[in-house]
């Protein structure tokens, strides 16, 4: 029994479970936002690459100076700014020092810092590393209270909370991750492009994405390739801020003489892997899913270059690399999902315009900063001299009260009116430095730091200044990383989209064979290689026998029409070997236990089928309208109860008339006009029955006559004329000799 006087514990918090929970979520979702997936619209960067950039700073890792140990550089960072794992911070270190993935790579990596293969670069005990110039752009002006800081993990020292960012980074390098609940994938860009915008936006503030595009182009990736995106699709990308580009690798046919040709790809899509793609692009020749092509050959070393070698000259290099594009990471989607951080708090999908003139903001209070903060050292230094002037003017004075007074300090502030500053700095001058020629260097330095801080007074005073030296900045950086510089000069090229290709791609890969197709009464179907097959060679189970032989090739397209009026396609390609009985055909397509095979046909593009269902209802429909794209096949042929689909006929050039026979023996002929076109129906009555139902029908063509099988041969109706009538009428018994199955062959 729980006695009424036990110690309460006060730590308890009566809350509810989901309540909590939200909260305890919340903060881990804002932290992981904030500070780990996310990217900063100001810098461009995430914690830990920030925390990396300040760690080389610290350490005076300029590009002119020695570099240092990747390990010495990883070491400062899980120890002063960032406490995660050593591996993290030295991946995300070797990604900035990757020329193939970062446009402007922020460290210069000594040693093995990985390949475009995807091999992993060397231990960080092994690398050395320093910042770049474009490194430096980003920190300029970070000692002069460009952007403020706060204290790290642990409250022992301080840190950047954004980089003063005189570099268009976040659309320069680009950027991805995923955060809790969202993502942001933006692609590298050309800086001097994104300069020649951003000096258009300043020029007219309401200049319309559109107009931005048309500077910018489109993304700029390292590895290079060709942007195939519609204009249209890019510009409505970056006006939403969401979007993808579609990047095709570059290639060329080079000639071999003789006729013989191969191809060369010296660009792949951006983050692909080229040991990879050459891989998966063998499996398809090993799996003869690419009979286009016969061999892959890797002869890259510093530039790519990867060999594709064709199976015959007579194929197109432009067919070839279509079906590489359609197989293949030779093309590949880059997302465009402008989701970042405004003001390092408040993540948002913004558009082009506005990353930009986020970055022109930043650019300006960075600017107001450091002009505050060069003013102040200004008016300290003017104060000093201004005391330095006063000793010149009255040194006499000024030592003897040095050497007797008891209290110099006061007594030179009662006696010359000075600040302590300036008493301070008189007291440590050198006696060295009392001559003549001392007093004309002050002189001179007062005059030009008066000037100077006449400037920044106007210039700390003024938007319009301000914007002007924005202006002049963004100008040097474009210039600095200009077009016809080898780091600034676009790599990825803006090409058009591709037009559709004429030729199917599929049947195109399919290699060319000639089978034939057999299938029995059973549904047990298969394919042989070659034509003109002995029947008596042909083996059926115990009990089954042929229904169906066709010959084909590989590449056609076998249509199946079931008793349930609908259409299934199989390639000729994917039938079951001739070996054995071969396969039910039930696993390859849905077709329903109770429905048979009422006919089996190989596609013939641009033909047309009479099809008819057991009552005598029709209709022609287009070869083209019945291909099935599933395995549960097309619904042409609408029928119900009893009624099942019996006939699929093909329907002959120049026919005009169709003869049809019921099971009553009753033959009608009637223009094939009468009977409609359709894509889906019941259709219409082809010919009227009392009992029964329709057996057979043949399209012929009037001037060459009706034929029907008479004994092992073919027979001709003299006169065709007894047996015309009006659609849907019962006709009369057929001619002397008609078959007893009544069936015209």
């Amino acid at each position: 029994m729980a006695q009424d006087n036990a110690p309460i514990d006060h730590d308890i918090v009566d809350q509810p479970f989901g309540e909590i929970l939200s909260d305890r979520y919340l903060s881990y979702a804002l932290s992981t936002i904030m500070s780990r997936s996310l990217p900063d619209v100001r810098d461009g960067m995430k914690p830990v690459h920030r925390r990396l950039m300040y760690a080389m700073y610290q350490l005076k890792l300029n590009p002119t100076g020695a570099p240092k140990k990747s390990a010495r550089v990883v070491g400062d960072v899980i120890g002063k700014f960032h406490p995660h794992g050593d591996t993290a911070v030295y991946d995300a270190m070797v990604r900035l020092a990757q020329d193939f993935a970062q446009r402007y790579p922020l460290v210069d990596g000594q040693g093995n810092f990985g390949n475009i293969d995807g091999d992993n670069a060397a231990a960080m005990r092994y690398t050395e590393a320093r910042l770049t110039d474009v490194a430096l752009l980003l920190l300029e002006g970070i000692e002069e209270n460009a952007v403020d800081f706060r204290p790290t993990y642990d409250g022992s020292e301080n840190e950047p909370a954004v980089l003063p960012g005189g570099f268009p980074n976040l659309l320069a390098n680009g950027s991805s991750g995923i955060a809790v609940g969202m993502a942001t994938s933006i692609p590298p860009h050309n800086v001097a492009e994104l300069c020649d915008a951003c000096l258009a936006i300043l020029e007219d503030q309401q200049i319309p994405t559109a107009d931005l595009v048309k500077i910018i182009g489109g993304p700029d990736f390292p590895t290079g390739g060709t942007l195939v995106e519609d204009q249209k699709d890019v510009i409505a990308a970056y006006e939403t801020g969401r979007g993808a580009f579609r990047v095709r690798a570059k290639w060329k046919k080079e000639e071999l003489g003789r006729g013989k040709y191969q191809i060369i790809v010296s660009e792949i899509p951006y983050q692909v892997q080229k040991s990879k793609l050459i891989e998966k692009i063998a499996e398809l020749i090993t799996t003869r899913k690419l009979p286009m092509l016969d061999d892959i050959r890797d002869e890259s070393a510093e530039d790519i270059r990867i060999v594709l070698v064709p199976k015959s000259q007579n194929v197109e290099a432009e067919l070839l690399m279509e079906a590489l594009y359609r197989n293949s990471d030779l093309e590949s989607r880059f997302s465009l999902n402008m989701n970042v951080l405004e003001g390092g708090l408040v993540p948002r999908v913004m558009n082009l315009k506005e990353v930009l003139q986020l970055w022109m903001t930043h650019l300006k209070d960075v600017l107001v900063r450091r002009s505050q903060y060069r003013l102040e050292k200004v008016l300290h230094r003017l104060e000093v001299l201004e005391g330095y002037l006063i000793v010149y003017l009255n040194i006499d004075e000024v030592i003897r009260i040095i050497r007797f007074e008891d209290d110099p300090k006061t007594e030179l502030m009662a006696r010359f009116k000075l600040s302590e500053v300036q008493v301070e700095a008189i007291l440590n001058l050198r006696l060295r430095r009392l001559h003549k020629l001392e007093e004309m260097e002050i002189k001179a330095e007062h005059e030009k730091l008066a000037a100077e801080r006449d400037e920044l007074e106007k210039l700390i005073g003024s938007d319009a200044r301000q914007w002007t030296r924005v202006k002049k900045q963004i100008a040097a950086i474009g210039k600095q990383f200009g077009k016809d510089t080898e780091l600034g000069a676009r790599r990825t090229v803006i090409g058009v989209p591709p037009a559709p290709v004429a030729v199917d791609l599929d049947e195109a890969m399919i290699e060319k064979e000639p089978v034939s197709v057999i299938c029995s009464r059973q549904g047990w179907i298969k394919a042989m290689k070659g034509h003109g097959h002995n029947p008596k060679d042909i083996k059926y189970k115990d009990g089954d026998r042929e229904a169906f032989v066709l010959e084909g090739q590989t590449t056609d397209k076998l249509l199946v029409f079931g008793t349930n009026g609908r259409f299934y396609t199989i390639g000729c390609d994917k039938l079951p070997p001739g070996r054995g009985f071969g396969e039910p055909l039930r696993i390859m397509v849905d077709l329903p236990n109770d429905s048979d095979i009422a006919e089996m046909m190989l596609h013939a593009p641009g033909q047309k089928i009479l099809v008819a269902a057991t009552s005598g209802h029709g209709f022609i429909v287009k070869s083209d309208d019945v291909l099935a794209q599933t395995k549960n096949g097309k619904q042409v042929l609408n029928v119900s109860g009893k009624v099942e689909a019996v006939l699929c006929k093909p329907v002959g050039e120049g026919h005009d008339h169709i003869a049809v026979m019921g099971k009553n023996r009753k033959m009608l002929v009637f223009a094939l006009d009468e009977i409609p076109e359709m894509g889906r129906g019941k259709g219409v009555i082809l010919q009227k029955y009392k009992d029964g139902g329709i057996s057979d029908a043949k399209t012929f063509k009037w001037d060459d006559g009706l034929e029907f099988k008479y004994g092992s041969g073919m027979t001709y109706v003299e006169d065709i004329n007894p047996w015309v009538g009006k659609r849907a009428s019962a006709g009369r018994l057929p001619p002397n000799g008609f078959p007893k199955s009544n069936r015209f062959d």
